[in-house]
């Protein structure tokens, strides 16, 4: 999958495009997106199963429900993938805007700018297991990465995302292990009950990566750490 580093504002976008009204995306929304984007699904397929939903909806006579999450759009999503794979159609050629282009400067300053929310993050302790030392390396690190890369004229940009999931992926391990179990099970409960509508229009892998996903995304909103990925700029 090519670096649409757009991916979520597209999807976002063309969403709300088709609702045809104010509706701001829910935490199971966006980890759905995060689950999309992780498996190599085309921005164009997404689109497509989004278009086909809303078509499929307005087609109905009777409309008991509307689309007003993401969730009803993920066999969709996963029938486009499958129709562009089989036909080989090349990643975003179609119906896309073009990449988004990230000057150094935006960059570093992003990077700057969550070094210093991964600093002032309010973080859990549990017996034995401190995340200031680990907050402070990953603040360090970005910060470094900020200062390496201003000024250059051009960014390796897939580099600089491994770099960034690494200590993205240290940072959940270590969030998870700390939080308290009571706290981690009353999240996994509010994700079931989210997710209860959808399950029967996604695989159950995707189910649990959706899961996996909103999780991550809860632990993040309670300690105010930012996500570190350039598709979040």
């Amino acid at each position: 999958m090519e670096n649409y580093f757009n991916y979520f504002t597209e999807i976002e976008e063309h969403f709300q495009r088709r609702f045809r009204g104010a509706l701001l995306l829910s935490t199971v929304d966006w980890a759905l997106i995060e689950v999309w984007k992780d498996a190599g699904i085309p921005l164009a397929a997404v689109l497509r199963g989004i278009d086909a939903t809303f078509e499929h909806h307005e087609q109905r006579k009777r409309k008991t429900r509307k689309v007003n999450s993401l969730g009803y759009c993920a066999q969709e999503v996963l029938a486009a993938a499958a129709e562009m794979k089989e036909a080989a159609v090349g990643v975003a050629r179609e119906e896309t805007k073009p990449q988004r282009g990230f000057q150094s400067a935006e960059i570093a300053s992003f990077l700057a700018r969550s070094a210093a929310q991964v600093e002032a993050a309010k973080l859990p302790a549990a017996s034995g297991i401190s995340l200031i030392p680990l907050a402070r390396d990953t603040a360090g690190t970005l910060r470094r990465l900020a200062e390496e890369i201003e000024g250059k004229p051009a960014v390796h940009l897939e580099d600089l995302e491994r770099r960034l999931t690494v200590l993205e992926e240290k940072l959940f391990a270590a969030l998870l292990a700390a939080t308290p179990d009571a706290e981690l099970v009353k999240v996994r409960a509010q994700a079931d009950r989210e997710l209860a509508p959808y399950r029967s229009r996604m695989p159950v892998e995707q189910i649990e990566q959706l899961l996996q996903q909103y999780v991550h995304k809860r632990l993040l909103e309670k300690y105010a750490l930012p996500r570190l990925s350039l598709f979040y700029m």
